[in-house]
């Protein structure tokens, strides 16, 4: 269904449970619905009051003179069906629902909405704003701008609005999505892609239920040119408590969101601090082209402090070429550094033009694509007020220089004063300016990684594949049909049989348990077998174990081999996803590993490689040879097209697979079928907001216990 304009711009607001009492979420809603009504007509609606805010109230909805486009519910629990039967009645078909606490009677508005083609945003919602349509209905007031907040905690989307209003933020659109009932937050994102209003959104989410939809709309939004930060918690190991692989216990919910997001092309953060630096940032500029950063500042203790924050952010700060390092040199006295991190050394206090005239020319070197300038800045009229219209001309032309059409290198200040009227006019000019140097280098490293190309999607994905049966014999015959390489092996079930495979393979060789998934862990695989061993070890094992399908294996003895793992597995939120590592019997230990959702395309598969701790190994590390990373890659490719053209497979694992100098051989797999109803299980997951208030008309909230 799609998102109601009713949402956006209602022709008309009824506020239900609307109060004079300030301490009660009827009058915040019933004086934000008023501060709109030159737009819309506003109904307000107390069953007790004859005059709210005075203005005249009406009993019931049904008493009203016309039907409202949106109905704001503010009543006890107990009376929501009540108050949304009556609305349906007289033709209602929108909903914001701030009442939470509505237990089993949930299921039974949901059934009114789909029944009645209605729509609802909550139980347990702060509220709806819309700065271009003055539509005001939640707790709170919010300074207009271009940031949407899109949040399944009220609280804190008011918390994000809040930090952005101080550092001079406003908001476009704010949306609090409650518990999800019918509207979702994919619902309000996708609605936020053909806002001409919105620049940024900020999305907080507790839970992924809708994890595909929520990815197509931020790549939506990223395709409208509009940037997406999102927040999220970890505590919850939902993506991973259906995997009986190692490569699930080797993941976590935050890898699969970063994984999404970099699908997306949106950026995780992990505080609403960092959302509101970036947003910032973004809203003033944008986001740089490259990582390259030059580092200007009056002390050579900021500057290094600077320089070190940039490369832990993966920013790097490449020496300047001679040309650069002469045209700074001209500018600088002799002392200065200028190689970058750049040292004023104290010209900026001789001839405060100096700060401008560094930047200058640095910006027009094409040599970085962004700058940060740290340091005294922004204190000269503070601390000495006859510097003050001599520092007011040189933050003017900085901010000449950010609004120039040729000048798309990004300027991050950080000042040592977070208040002073040159920082002021710093903000006036959309230059973003910080009071830390840690967040302005953090905020820059987040809007770097947002402007980076988003990864590739695969447009040629393999067709749907059977399941296989269980056992590690169908996980072989499953993964060379992908292409994986494995090596020669028989199947065997009796002592004869094992003896006719040992004659037909070449020692040394591997005897396998087929039927036992984690195989170390139960002394179900023997490896290094000839002929004087071999027999006593099938033997010992078909004792131990009992009868079943036994593998013979040639062992892959090749030097040089660097054993990884590749992992497929389908993500109870966002589906299927593909992870490589370092593998073998210490994969838990190192926990090297990354994530994408699959499939996945070669440029993919060769970034998850890139960002493994583990990566110089497959380069060649001491002395030893390099091993064949397109073999590698190839792999992870198809284990990705194979786990997403499979529905009915839970995971694929392959550990290890052994990467030398002539390839890839798979010598181990799992292949774990999803669970009989495992679709129609993930269907019915609900997540549930995080407040725990009911906003009753009768009962007075505190303002801190609003979630």
């Amino acid at each position: 269904m799609s998102f109601p304009q009713a949402f956006v711009d209602p022709s008309s607001v009824a506020v239900v449970g609307a109060t004079d009492d300030r301490a009660k979420w009827g009058h915040w809603l019933a004086t934000g619905a008023l501060a709109g009504a030159g737009r819309r007509e506003v109904w307000l609606v107390n069953h007790r009051a004859a005059h709210v805010l005075g203005q005249p109230c009406r009993t019931t909805v049904g008493d009203l003179p016309g039907t409202p486009d949106l109905v704001a519910l503010c009543v006890p629990s107990r009376h929501v069906l009540a108050v949304v039967r009556d609305s349906l009645a007289k033709g209602c078909r929108a909903f914001l629902a701030i009442t939470s606490g509505l237990g089993a009677d949930e299921a039974e508005l949901a059934a009114l909405l789909r029944e009645s083609g209605a729509r609802m945003i909550g139980p347990n919602s702060l509220g709806l704003f819309n700065a271009a349509t003055r539509l005001r209905l939640a707790w709170g007031n919010f300074t207009p701008g271009r940031l949407a907040i899109v949040s399944q905690s009220g609280q804190l989307g008011s918390e994000i609005a809040g930090l952005g209003a101080r550092a001079g933020l406003g908001v476009s659109r704010f949306c609090s999505v409650g518990n999800q009932l019918d509207v979702g937050a994919a619902d309000v994102l996708t609605s936020l892609v053909t806002d001409e209003h919105t620049t940024t959104v900020a999305l907080y989410l507790e839970g992924f239920a809708e994890g595909p939809r929520i990815v197509a709309a931020l790549a939506a939004l990223r395709r409208a040119g509009k940037h997406a930060l999102v927040l999220t918690t970890g505590a919850s190991e939902g993506s991973r408590r259906l995997a009986r692989s190692h490569t699930g216990s080797l993941t976590s919910a935050l890898d699969v969101v970063d994984a999404a997001c970099r699908a997306a092309g949106a950026l995780r953060v992990t505080t609403p601090r960092e959302l509101v630096d970036a947003a910032r940032v973004l809203d003033a500029t944008a986001a740089p082209r490259g990582r390259r950063v030059a580092i200007i500042s009056d002390s050579g203790g900021q500057g290094g402090i600077a320089a070190d924050l940039a490369t832990r952010r993966g920013l790097r700060a490449p020496v300047f070429s001679d040309r650069l390092r002469t045209a700074l040199r001209a500018l600088l006295p002799a002392a200065a550094a200028v190689s970058n991190p750049v040292d004023l050394a104290g010209a900026g206090e001789a001839d405060l033009q100096v700060y401008a005239r560094v930047v200058e020319a640095v910006a027009a070197s094409g040599e970085v694509d962004s700058i940060v300038l740290s340091g005294y800045l922004g204190c000269y009229g503070e601390d000495a007020p006859s510097l003050a219209a001599a520092e007011d001309a040189v933050v003017d032309r900085l901010g000449d220089l950010q609004r120039a059409d040729t000048a798309r290198v990004p300027l991050i200040v950080h000042s040592m004063s977070a208040a002073s009227p040159a920082v002021a006019r710093l903000r006036e000019h959309r230059v973003p300016v910080f009071d830390t140097v840690d967040s302005a280098v953090g905020a820059l490293g987040h809007v770097t990684r947002l402007g980076e190309r988003p990864r590739s999607v695969p447009t040629n994905v393999r067709g749907e594949t059977a399941v296989p049966a269980a056992g590690y014999w169908a996980a072989r015959t499953f993964l060379t049909a992908l292409g994986v390489a494995m090596p020669e092996a028989r199947r065997v079930t009796d002592a004869a049989g094992f003896a006719q495979a040992c004659a037909a393979l070449r020692a040394p060789l591997v005897l396998k348990a087929g039927w036992i998934e984690h195989k170390s862990e139960h002394r179900a695989v023997a490896t290094g077998l000839g002929p004087d061993s071999a027999a006593a070890v099938f033997r010992e094992m078909y004792e131990r174990l009992g009868p079943g399908e036994y593998v013979v294996e040639e062992q892959d003895v090749r030097p040089g081999v660097v054993e990884m793992l590749i992992g497929g597995r389908r993500d109870r939120d966002f589906g299927p996803t593909v992870a490589v590592g370092l593998g073998g019997v210490h994969a838990e230990l190192w926990r090297d590993v990354s994530v994408e959702l699959a499939p996945v395309d070669r440029r993919t598969a060769a970034g998850m490689l890139d960002r493994l701790r583990a990566r110089p190994l497959l380069d060649g590390w001491r002395g030893q040879p390099a091993v064949d990373v397109e073999a590698l890659t190839d792999a992870i490719v198809a284990v990705s097209q194979a786990i997403a053209a499979t529905p009915g497979v839970a995971d694929i694992e392959v550990n290890p697979i052994r990467v030398g100098p002539g390839g890839a051989l798979a010598v181990d797999a799992l292949v774990v079928p999803r669970a009989a109803g495992a679709v129609a299980n993930d269907a019915c997951e609900t997540t549930g907001a995080d407040g725990h208030r009911e906003a009753i008309e009768e009962q007075e909230i505190p303002r801190e216990h609003v979630h």
